[in-house]
């Protein structure tokens, strides 16, 4: 049968001080013979299992780089805030997130081991600047968690967030690097309402995402907007996912016109999507969302087929001489392609357009960011015959040392410059200074967002090439543009008329 067992595990302090454990047991046993019981004691020294299991626990808890709680220590601590916030109304907590801008930099150019150097000062400074019972985490990469509780205002939880940024913005010595670095901060209050962790640690994240999109080493304050926003979102996504397969884009055209005669000389592609529901979306609503998920990869290479077809109808209509030119945007993303240049060679031969009437646009930071690999990329653009544009010019690097180095046939001034040419000298001597180096490297020049008659008076009185803006026209769809092509193809066959405005409104406008 069974032998009766008792067992204990029981912790002593040795002399020398540290912890010895023991498991003690005993069992009561019956002789065969005489039948006289006996009792049988055993003490075990169970010391080294009992820390192989604290390491375990401790483990299965905490960070192993940086020794920190991990995400589901904090998730606990979190909760038992929540269940304590509930037994007090005049509680008040608060979790903070912070994600360290630019790590991903420190990491690739110093490698992975002064990364994890890093954020081991970076916890060991997070804690120099929390009370003991506050609790910080690192969830995993880049990103710590902090629960403050017992706060008495939101003043309080601010001034802690402008300690934590300010104290990681100090210099971090990693051997013979010194680095630095800031952090996007988070912060979600337990006023909101939620009930479960898990919803907290959700919005103080939403809010170090917008503090992210605001430029960096700041810190926002969640609001239920952020939610509702953050839900629009993820559905925006969704059904972007869904639109390249259902085919809901579409293109519309907006004109470039010559400043010189008026003619026009072609059109910039942009793409617009027409939701089923929410009906005409445009690019700024959609264009980062398809950036981030790389769907614009897909999307770029149907805007670009879609808009050389269109462009080869058209100059059937009209063979002009120089042909019309299509303008196609290329998102960095295409950029980086390493098929780019086998798309673009297989788009111009499906569509039997000329090379010379398609003209890419590109930003100065995508080349900038790319340096070696953009100029490589760009002469076996060139190399196929078509245009290569720098768009926006103005907003971005604009490193001019690099500029003669790159087959650019166009600068695009940004519209921010022409929109405030007319209050603003500094900006009419910005456009100047961009079209004489344009002049002097041999590049056409063409001048977006203009949209009054004084802003073309000004930009053809600088001797600037072309023009694009609502004061031609708006960007329309295939049929609308259709029809303008109709109606200034006798202006176009008429190249002497170069004085007034008055065939271009009538033209263009009208």
């Amino acid at each position: 049968g069974k032998v009766p067992t008792y067992q204990m595990e029981k912790r002593y302090f040795h002399k020398l001080g540290h912890e010895v454990w023991v498991l003690l047991s005993v069992s009561l046993v019956r002789d065969a013979e005489t039948k006289s019981q006996h009792f049988i004691f055993q003490i075990q020294d169970i010391t080294d299992r009992k820390r192989a299991e604290g390491r375990l626990l401790h483990d299965a808890f905490h960070d192993a780089l940086t020794g920190l709680p991990n995400r589901a220590l904090f998730i606990d601590h979190l909760k038992l805030a929540v269940q304590r916030a509930r037994r007090r109304e005049d509680m008040l907590f608060a979790v903070l997130f912070l994600d360290l801008d630019r790590f991903k930099v420190i990491n690739d150019s110093l490698g992975h081991m002064v990364g994890d150097q890093l954020l081991i000062g970076i916890a060991r400074r997070l804690e120099t600047c929390l009370r003991p019972g506050d609790t910080i985490a690192r969830l995993g990469g880049d990103e710590f968690t902090v629960l403050l509780e017992d706060i008495t205002d939101t003043e309080e939880i601010i001034e802690v967030a402008e300690r934590l940024q300010k104290e990681l913005t100090q210099a971090f010595n990693l051997g013979s690097h010194e680095v630095f670095t800031s952090a996007s901060i988070g912060i979600a209050l337990s006023t909101t309402g939620f009930d479960k962790p898990e919803d907290l640690l959700r919005d103080a994240d939403t809010a170090m995402y917008r503090a992210k999109s605001l430029g960096k080493a700041r810190h926002e304050l969640f609001d239920r907007g952020m939610h509702t926003h953050a839900l629009t979102q993820l559905q925006l996504e969704t059904d972007l996912r869904r639109a390249v397969d259902r085919q809901e884009f579409i293109i519309h055209y907006q004109p470039i016109v010559s400043l010189e005669n008026f003619r026009l000389a072609g059109f910039e592609a942009l793409v617009r999507w027409q939701h089923p529901e929410r009906g005409l979306i445009p690019p700024t609503d959609f264009i980062r969302i398809a950036e981030e998920t790389g769907l614009i990869v897909p999307l770029g290479h149907w805007v670009l087929r879609e808009a050389c077809f269109q462009m080869r109808e058209w100059q059937k209509i009209i063979p002009a001489e120089p042909p019309l030119s299509i303008s196609v945007n290329l998102s960095s993303k295409q950029f980086m392609q390493p098929d780019l240049i086998g798309q673009v060679k297989a788009v111009l031969e499906d569509t039997q357009i000329d090379p010379r009437s398609l003209k890419l646009e590109i930003t100065e930071s995508v080349v900038m960011e790319h340096l070696e690999a953009a100029t490589e990329m760009l002469n076996q653009l060139r190399d196929l015959g078509v245009e290569l544009c720098i768009d926006d010019f103005g907003t971005g690097y604009s490193s001019l040392s690099y500029l003669h180095r790159f087959p650019i046939s166009t600068l695009k001034i940004d519209r921010s410059f022409v929109s405030t040419m007319a209050d603003n000298n500094e900006n009419t001597e910005i456009v100047r200074t961009i079209i004489m180096l344009a002049r002097n490297l041999g590049m056409k020049v063409v001048a977006e967002g203009v949209e009054t008659k004084e802003q073309l008076a000004q930009l053809r009185a600088l001797e600037c090439d072309y023009g694009q803006g609502y004061f031609f026209s708006r960007p329309t769809d295939v049929d609308a543009t259709g029809k303008l092509l109709i109606d200034v193809e006798d202006f176009l066959m008429t190249p002497s008329i170069t004085e007034g405005l008055k065939p271009l409104e009538y033209a263009l406008v009208a």
